[in-house]
């Protein structure tokens, strides 16, 4: 494995961690019947703000009150690439 700028794998351990954390916000599906994850969102807001900008997650209007942001589908599949990349198995 090559190195990793630390700006990087800030963001790419924080998508990583999101996605091991996530939750079932009252176990309903989406409109395609998917899954709805949700994590909280106590990680650095300029990291947060990056993942939101990319699109993997969705934490509302900003600024937000919300606590949990949304693991959007682009950022499931992200967090699977970065987990492989790095050899973290799911759950």
């Amino acid at each position: 494995m090559s190195n990793t700028e630390a700006k990087q794998a800030m963001e790419e351990l924080t998508m990583i961690l999101l996605y091991l954390s996530r939750f079932q916000d009252r176990d309903l599906p989406d409109f395609k019947g998917k899954p709805i994850y949700h994590a909280w969102k106590g990680y650095d807001f300029e990291v947060l703000n990056q993942l939101d900008d990319k699109d993997y997650i969705d934490q509302g209007r900003r600024p937000s009150r919300r606590k949990s942001v949304y693991i959007t589908e682009e950022g499931i599949e992200e967090a699977n690439k970065l987990m492989e990349k790095y050899g973290i198995k799911d759950w």
